[in-house]
């Protein structure tokens, strides 16, 4: 997954590169080039990493959210380990379990703070 952002990072940076004959843009404007859509990628993830300080409510979900990706990820991937893993009867197909796992719990999360309303 990440090879292919970092692949889709670099690749649309080439095609920002790259000098083609695009006389206007969709909207009409002139077209953007590579150091000016450079400079607007630096500032884009500066105003990115400043999100926290600004709306600390949506780093929290945030990071819930990912840790609850995380353990859903591991559980899907012991899943698939163990499916690969299962031994095959004479006849080529994978024999059933004797016993399955007990199912783990997830962690207990804190409560998602709900932002205050605003006027």
């Amino acid at each position: 997954m990440g090879f292919l952002i970092r692949s889709t990072f670099w690749f649309s940076l080439v095609l920002l590169a790259l000098p083609l004959d695009a006389p206007q843009t969709a909207e009409g404007g002139k077209p953007v080039g590579p150091v000016e859509a450079l400079i607007a990628a630096s500032e884009a993830v500066t105003d990115i990493a400043g999100l926290c300080e600004r709306k600390p409510d949506v780093c929290v979900t945030g990071r819930q959210a990912i840790s609850t990706i995380s353990v859903r990820a591991k559980e899907a991937t012991r899943i698939a380990y163990e499916t690969m893993n299962q031994p095959e009867d004479a006849t080529g197909s994978i024999a059933p379990r004797s016993a399955s796992p007990e199912p783990q719990e997830l962690p207990s999360s804190e409560p998602i703070p709900t932002p205050a309303p605003r006027d």
